[in-house]
């Protein structure tokens, strides 16, 4: 794996470890999208100042980010897939809940993640995550983006607002 050169380079190693156990435990128990999610993740508390990572154990850091893209996606929901109960990922990872559990509040309460934050939903989520499709227009009025012509969805996607423009995904 390797690193991005924009992150600080004391994180760089700690970035790597962490990832190497997400993806590693994303292969095994996920998918693809959990992991390249979970990396992303790791990438952004490295660049937080101070970063969070910069102390701690590995594989706390690790359990807290793939349980912070879990809630994010609904992950100990039965009906998803891939699904894994709380206790379940924790004792995969080899670590208390409650610690885990805690990583992950810190991290969204560090990032303000909220539950079906566009920004960290899986692909196969986004259409059916009304956050990602929301936009205020000029007068104020929130609509859902993919109610609006094709042009202003297409200028909504450019700027960044909606994650693609819906029937050219």
């Amino acid at each position: 794996m390797t690193t991005p050169t924009t992150l600080p380079i004391a994180l760089r190693p700690v970035v790597s470890e962490v990832s190497e156990i997400t993806d590693a435990f994303c292969a095994d128990h996920l998918d693809d999208d959990y992991a390249q999610l979970s990396r992303r993740l790791v990438e952004t508390l490295a660049r937080k100042r101070p970063s969070p990572l910069a102390r701690g154990d590995r594989r706390i850091w690790a359990a807290g980010v793939v349980y912070t893209i879990g809630r994010v996606n609904f992950l100990s929901d039965p009906a998803q897939r891939p699904h894994l109960r709380t206790d379940e990922l924790a004792r995969l990872f080899g670590v208390k809940q409650a610690t885990m559990g805690n990583k992950g509040r810190l991290i969204m309460d560090l990032l303000r993640i909220g539950v079906m934050d566009p920004q960290w939903t899986r692909h196969d989520m986004i259409e059916k995550n009304p956050m990602a499709w929301l936009v205020q227009l000029s007068n104020g009025f929130v609509v859902d983006a993919r109610t609006l012509p094709q042009d202003l969805q297409e200028e909504a996607a450019r700027l960044g607002l909606i994650p693609y423009v819906p029937g050219q995904a």
